[in-house]
C-alpha cells in the first residue's frame, strides 16, 4: 500500500469520504457534487484509491427505479487512518509555512 499524492482535488476527495455515514453513503456524483469537481477528476482519483486500498466499492442493491444503480465509495480502515493522517500531517505544514513567515 503506497502514499497518495495530495494534490487539491483529491484532498477534496479525501474529505468527502471521511465525511461519508452510514446514512449519507458516499456515491459517484454525489462525490463529484460534494468535491465540487467533474467525473472525469473524481473517478480517476477513486481508482487510485482503490487501487492503493484505500477505498473500496459495492454497488448499490435496493430498488433504484428509473436511474442505473449507484456505486458507493467508503474508506477502508486503513485508508480512513492514513487519510487523516495525510490530512493532519498537511495541516501541519501549512501551519509551519504559515508561522514562519512563508505566506504573505
Amino acid at each position: 500500500m503506497t502514499n497518495i499524492r495530495l494534490t487539491k482535488p483529491t484532498i477534496a476527495v479525501l474529505e468527502t469520504l471521511l465525511s461519508a455515514t452510514s446514512d449519507e453513503r458516499a456515491w459517484g456524483l454525489s462525490i463529484c457534487r460534494d468535491a465540487d469537481l467533474g467525473p472525469g477528476t473524481v473517478y480517476p482519483i477513486l481508482d487510485r484509491l482503490s487501487e492503493r486500498g484505500w477505498v473500496t466499492s459495492y454497488e448499490e442493491t435496493g430498488p433504484h427505479p428509473g436511474r442505473p444503480a449507484r456505486r458507493f465509495y467508503e474508506l477502508t480502515g486503513i485508508g480512513r487512518t492514513r487519510a487523516e493522517e495525510a490530512l493532519e500531517a498537511r495541516k501541519a505544514r501549512q501551519l509551519k509555512l504559515h508561522l514562519s513567515g512563508g505566506w504573505a
